[in-house]
């Protein structure tokens, strides 16, 4: 049964937001959700009662395309997020509206894939409804308007972050929060796996979930194990930042099919499906075989996942001991691995246009021994994370947007909370 807060309650939504965005920034955000309930009523009509949710984006601290060969993964909710207003219509059907996007109607009476759908929100919509049916849900027909701050081909899963916040909103409303955030987690990838077309880990999705930094083992995928990881970045006089290189990932959907075609070949000369179940003794006694039927480049990049599984689970285990500089050497070396082994940083033959290899050099030049860069997400196009030390910080930042464009770098935080509902 639907549960509502009177819009008179929006001084309890704004007395939650400084844990979500700290108080400097709690203001601005409070005349975000005022708009996001202004387009409800809008868009829909005019509401007495409406329900509020937020979820973050995702950031990919440790683990290159690990968490698709069952792997370990280090990632962090961060302070962008996806917010809705909610309210019931009477109607048989989901509509979704997003600020600056156009209507989106999902029939709740047809839940089924459809194939014309495939790359759109509505066909996450339509996938996260129906495993909520498929659990026996009774979903009835709601309204959204929607907002969002997660920059889109940023690598921080602005489409994880909407799976998640539907998942919320159907769980708590019509569910009785009976889905835990890892279980919300699993709904999202399916729904992105299924209905929207794109073969996804799992680590988006559970980081954007969970909430606050996560040391992630995929060994088991119906079940993987998460470890919080408390660390504060800005106590060890450091800025996480986010720069976008520019580039796009249009028609590169091939190259990140690749490098799961690559892996998948190694495996097969195992008989296994995916790297971790292959140990990394017999991968290395089979490498001449493997050269020959497989190539160099896929064994390179088995070489990386094997490293990268070492150095995801050291980073954690670093930020527990309060070893900064320790961390910041792993991260160093993820970013030379995936560079030079899974060769995720410049598309195949591309030659005039490099833009996530000058964000890296850029970085290299401008913090010179001290932080650390890496590409961040699936590489190829997007971005580059950067732990940019707080003194440095202010011409960092000027000299990447010079460079790269205005406002390509970006500073985020790590949210302590996933997906939530605030009122």
């Amino acid at each position: 049964m639907y549960e509502f807060s009177p819009l008179q309650d929006f001084e309890k939504l704004t007395a939650a937001l400084p844990a979500l965005y700290g108080p400097d920034r709690a203001a601005a955000q409070a005349e975000r959700y005022r708009r996001v309930l202004a387009g409800l009523a809008d868009t829909f009509g005019p509401k007495d009662r409406a329900a509020v949710f937020s979820a973050p984006g995702r950031t990919e601290i440790g683990g290159n395309h690990t968490d698709h060969q069952h792997g370990l993964v280090l990632a962090a909710s961060v302070d962008l997020d996806v917010i809705a207003a909610v309210a019931p219509n009477g109607l048989d059907c989901i509509r979704v509206k997003g600020e600056g996007f156009p209507l989106d109607t999902v029939d709740l009476l047809d839940l089924s894939v459809r194939e014309e759908e495939k790359g759109t929100s509505a066909a996450l919509i339509r996938g996260v409804a129906a495993q909520f049916a498929e659990r026996g849900c009774r979903i009835e027909g709601f309204d959204a308007y929607t907002s969002s701050s997660v920059l889109k081909g940023s690598g921080l899963s602005s489409s994880a972050a909407f799976e998640v916040l539907l998942g919320n909103i159907i769980n708590s409303l019509f569910y009785g929060g009976r889905c835990d955030p890892v279980e919300l987690a699993k709904i999202g990838q399916r729904a992105e796996n299924v209905y929207f077309g794109k073969p996804s880990g799992l680590l988006d999705q559970m980081a954007c979930s969970v909430g606050g930094m996560v040391a992630i083992d995929f060994a088991d995928t119906a079940d993987p194990a998460v470890e919080r990881v408390d660390f504060d970045f800005a106590a060890a006089g450091h800025a996480l930042c986010i720069i976008d290189s520019g580039a796009d990932h249009a028609d590169l959907t091939h190259e990140y099919a690749a490098v799961t075609e690559d892996l998948r070949a190694v495996c097969a000369r195992f008989g296994k499906s995916v790297l971790r179940e292959v140990p990394e003794a017999d991968f290395l006694a089979a490498l001449p075989e493997l050269r020959r039927e497989c190539g160099d480049r896929a064994v390179l990049r088995a070489l990386h996942v094997y490293g990268e599984n070492r150095r995801a689970g050291g980073e954690a285990d670093a930020l527990r001991r309060g070893d900064f500089d320790g961390f910041l050497r792993l991260v160093r070396e993820s970013g030379l691995s995936s560079w030079r082994f899974l060769q995720n940083v410049v598309p195949a033959g591309y030659t005039a246009r490099q833009e996530v290899a000058v964000a890296l050099a850029l970085c290299e030049a401008l913090l010179g021994e001290r932080g650390a860069s890496r590409v961040h997400g699936g590489g190829f196009a997007g971005t580059v994370q950067a732990f940019v030390p707080l003194d440095m910080l202010e011409r960092f930042r000027s000299e990447m947007d010079r460079v790269l464009g205005p406002g390509a770098c970006h500073v985020l935080t790590v949210r302590p909370v996933g997906g939530v509902r605030l009122v």
